[in-house]
């Protein structure tokens, strides 16, 4: 009587898994606590419109542009792809602009043909702009794009914020690296169970 009782809850048990009903609610009850990409973007857009309204950023990106520029720049994607993203190609050097404000910075934003320390100092010796590009022997638009990457790199301004949107990215991968693990811990043990059960009916 007890066999015919445990083969019947084993049928059961085996009847439930394939019909995706043991598996599938719990990845119910993780998607719901999942954040996805739009959503991390949101909040990250919260925090871009905090410091754009301080008056500690100027640029022609809208909140939720900044934030998808943030999502693509850790994606890999580089300035180009991004402003492509954005809608408009054109938009490459307002997002190196951004993205180096944002301190996201790229290998090729330090590689420059002088000694930065040699910057500071013509800075430093009052001569005109005009003259340190000349001295450098770099053009003046080069050089703002170098001094900014320079400034920005020392400037904690946006320090706090930056490390609230990292903890919103940071927070969106661990729940993805727990998501992907947990869905491939229930499905493994469901299978193993089934084979190890109808192993025991045979």
């Amino acid at each position: 009587m007890a066999t015919s009782n445990k083969q019947k809850d084993l049928l059961k048990l085996f009847a439930d898994i394939t019909n995706k009903t043991t598996i599938v609610e719990p990845m119910k009850k993780i998607h719901g606590t999942l954040r996805d990409q739009d959503a991390v973007e949101r909040e990250i857009a919260l925090i871009m419109r905090e410091i754009l309204e301080a008056g500690h950023f100027k640029t022609r990106l809208e909140p939720i542009q900044l934030a998808r520029l943030i999502a693509l720049y850790h994606a890999g994607k580089n300035d180009t792809e991004i402003a492509r993203s954005l809608g408009d190609e054109k938009l490459s050097k307002t997002v190196a602009r951004a993205r180096v404000r944002l301190k996201l910075f790229r290998d090729l934003d330090f590689k420059m043909p002088f000694d930065p320390t040699h910057l500071e100092e013509l800075i430093a010796s009052g001569i005109t702009m005009k003259e340190v590009s000349e001295k450098l022997g770099i053009s003046p638009s080069t050089l703002r794009e170098y001094r900014h990457v320079l400034d920005e790199q020392k400037d904690t301004t946006l320090d706090s914020y930056l490390e609230r949107i990292r903890d919103v990215m940071e927070d969106r991968d661990l729940t993805e690296q727990m998501t992907l693990g947990v869905t491939r811990d229930s499905l493994g043990d469901a299978i193993d169970t089934t084979e190890a059960e109808m192993i025991d009916l045979t």
